[in-house]
């Protein structure tokens, strides 16, 4: 088992451009050393949420190495948000078995959003929650066994498009603030805005990748700083 939890970011790296890293830590495993202030967001909370970001950010540290980066602290934002060092942009993402951390120092990669879910239904009393009418229309072509199943998808779909216009706009969107299409014969996913987001163009969209890893969903967004859907204010 350890091996195949291991080789998530092994399998999971071509999700994202060769000049991003990533790299995987166990949020099961003793606390691992934090640096600097990173300690004041574990001060208060419970032992489990501590390990997982010590995990997150041991993640984020080994891959700054790959990128042959010095290992420098993340700092977390009063909305819990990594504060990522200066020429630095990245994405970290928790379950309860495994973490992983995406890192680039490409001045040509604007923001990364991550997410790592399992591939266990999402119940279906939280589809109207998290997914809008045409994805509830896309869940209904799917074989009544493989719904909930894909339904996580959109989940985490959703968290990774997420996080990668939070670094950008720094604006709460809800599940329906964005309408998601699925192709998963090239498993590949669309996510476009429903609402007006800070930073962005009218009804921009983002595009994100997929891979099905064992028991596990991995999300991915990539977000070039040439890229269409960001406003012309973005780009000065």
């Amino acid at each position: 088992m350890i091996q195949q939890r291991f080789s998530y970011s092994e399998f999971a790296r071509p999700l994202f451009s060769e000049t991003v890293a990533m790299a995987w830590a166990d949020p099961t495993a003793p606390m691992p050393r934090l640096i600097g202030d990173e300690v004041l967001a574990v001060e208060q909370v419970r032992p489990a949420r501590a390990r997982e970001f010590g995990a997150g950010r041991a993640a984020a540290r080994e891959a700054m190495s790959l990128l042959g980066q010095p290992p420098r602290p993340v700092l977390q934002g009063e909305d819990r948000a990594p504060i990522w060092p200066r020429g630095l942009t990245g994405s970290i993402t928790h379950s309860a078995r495994d973490c992983l951390a995406v890192v680039t120092d490409a001045p040509e990669i604007r923001a990364l959003g991550l997410d790592i879910e399992a591939t266990a239904p999402l119940e279906s009393a939280l589809w109207p929650e998290i997914c809008t009418m045409a994805e509830m229309n896309w869940l209904s072509s799917l074989g009544p066994s493989q719904r909930g199943h894909f339904a996580k998808l959109v989940f985490s779909a959703k968290e990774a498009a997420y996080k990668a216009q939070y670094a950008v706009s720094r604006q709460m969107l809800g599940f329906h603030d964005m309408v998601l299409t699925i192709d998963l014969s090239k498993q590949r996913f669309t996510a476009q805005f429903t609402a007006e987001v800070d930073g962005f163009s009218p009804g921009a969209t983002l595009q994100g990748r997929f891979a099905i890893l064992g028991a596990a969903f991995i999300t991915a967004v990539e977000l070039a700083a040439n890229d269409r859907a960001l406003s012309a204010t973005t780009h000065s």
